[in-house]
This record gives C-alpha cells, sequence and structure tokens, in this order.
C-alpha cells in the first residue's frame, strides 16, 4: 500500500510541474504574440536596468548597425520562427530571390521522402509552407504574412517543417556534423532528440543546416555579458552575404533590420 500512495503522491507532484509549466507557457503566450510587430530598437534599453554597464553599452553598439527589432514568443521554437518569417518577409520585395526559394522549397519535400521521411505526415507541413510562398508572390501584403505566422497552427506548421529540412540536412551531411555532435549521439539521434521536437531550442549545428539546406546567409548578433562592449557575429555559412538578421540573447532569437 505504501509504495502505491508514494507513486500517486509523485504523480501528483509531477502533474503540478506539468501545469505549473502550462500556466508559464499561457502567461508568455498572453504577453508575448508568436511574431510582434516592428519596433525601434531602442525597447531593448528599457529591458536591463540602467546600471547593467554591459547589456547598455552592447544595446549601444547593436544601434550603429540596426534600427528596429521585431520579436519572437520565447518558446523554444524562436530560431524557426524568426527565420521563417524574415526570410519570407524579404521575399515580398525581391522576386528572383522568391523564385528560387519557391522552387528549392517545393523540391524539399521529394528530397525528404527520398532520405525516408513518411511523406504523408510530412505532407501538410510542406503544403502549408508553400502556401505562404504563394502567398508572398500574390499579395505583397506584410500584414497578412504577419497574421499567418501569429495564427498558432500555421506558424507551428512552418516550424515544424523547418525542424525537417534541418533534420533532414544533418542527417545527409552526417559525416560532416558527427564531429560537432556530443554525448556519443549519432546524428540521427541528435536529430530524433533536439531538432524534430517542438520547444527544442538551436544552437550553431541548427542554424549552420538550415541556412545550408534552404542556402539562406543567415547572420546571428550575439549579445551576451561576455566582456567588452561590443556585440560578436557569426555568419552562417561563413564567408556569405547575409540576406537575414538575428539577434541572439541567451536561449532566445529576434529579428534585426537595418
Amino acid at each position: 500500500v505504501c509504495q502505491s500512495a508514494v507513486d500517486l503522491n509523485c504523480l501528483a507532484y509531477d502533474e503540478a510541474i506539468m501545469a505549473q509549466q502550462d500556466r508559464i507557457q499561457q502567461e508568455i503566450a498572453t504577453t508575448n504574440p508568436l511574431v510582434s510587430d516592428r519596433q525601434d530598437l531602442s525597447v531593448l534599453q528599457g529591458e536591463y536596468a540602467a546600471e547593467d554597464a554591459i547589456y547598455q553599452l552592447k544595446i549601444k553598439d547593436l544601434h550603429k548597425k540596426y534600427s528596429h527589432i521585431r520579436k519572437t514568443r520565447p518558446d523554444g521554437n524562436c530560431f524557426y520562427r524568426a527565420f521563417g518569417f524574415a526570410h519570407l518577409e524579404s521575399l515580398l520585395d525581391d522576386s528572383k530571390e522568391l523564385q528560387r526559394f519557391k522552387a528549392v522549397a517545393a523540391k524539399s519535400k521529394l528530397d525528404l521522402v527520398n532520405q525516408g521521411f513518411t511523406e504523408f505526415t510530412i505532407e501538410d507541413f510542406h503544403n502549408t509552407f508553400m502556401d505562404l510562398i504563394e502567398l508572398c508572390e500574390k499579395q505583397q501584403s506584410l500584414g497578412e504574412l504577419l497574421s499567418s505566422f501569429n495564427d498558432q497552427s500555421v506558424s507551428d506548421y512552418i516550424v515544424v517543417y523547418l525542424r525537417l529540412l534541418t533534420s533532414g540536412y544533418l542527417q545527409r551531411e552526417h559525416v560532416f556534423f558527427q564531429h560537432f555532435i556530443e554525448g556519443g549521439r549519432s546524428v540521427k539521434e541528435f536529430c530524433q532528440q533536439e531538432v524534430e521536437p517542438m520547444s527544442k531550442e538551436s544552437d550553431h549545428i541548427h542554424i549552420i543546416a538550415l541556412a545550408q539546406a534552404l542556402n539562406v546567409s543567415i547572420l546571428v548578433e550575439y549579445m551576451d555579458r561576455g566582456e567588452g562592449g561590443t556585440v560578436n557575429n557569426h555568419v552562417f555559412p561563413e564567408g556569405s552575404e547575409p540576406r537575414i538578421f538575428l539577434l541572439y540573447r541567451p536561449g532566445h532569437y529576434d529579428i534585426l533590420y537595418k
């Protein structure tokens, strides 16, 4: 009897933790849109205390290069959502890149199927991705793109598809990426545990893979507690001409605008 009472207590405790996490997620959801409007970069200053010298100096440094920011919800999917929105937004006034990207995106489903992903499980995600690219082609309206990205189901489908593309690329190039994976895991295990599941945060390896899978160059500005008053950046893939600019703060990505 004793043991089952302990088990029940453990279960109740687990459920309480789950409920608390759900409440935190709900709170984040009600206060943060999935993708915000474009805001003046100066909003960052208000997020850190005036006496927080390191961050205030780094924000000043960012101001030399960027004027605006668009925030994403901190839900573990922010890199993919920020990338997806920023790139599709850039296609609204670049028809040449739109046609190139549309062709790559259209072919990408077949590449995944050839790699062993099941067609019917990825089809809906791919269709949603293509629909949004076509929306950019037809409408050329930022408002519609933004409301699509703030519709949880559409937005999450885009995130899932970008996660699948990242996973597919990592597995295709497993010989190269194996060196970067810790803990004795295979690239496939890493993808199943750290890339494909929703809400798993992204690191260099994810960014390299997605940038190369879609042939889109990404510059990430790293703002952390590191020494010096300047913000370091990194371009993926190295030496390319960046189209998209993201701000990274520990555990989170937002979109930057020049």
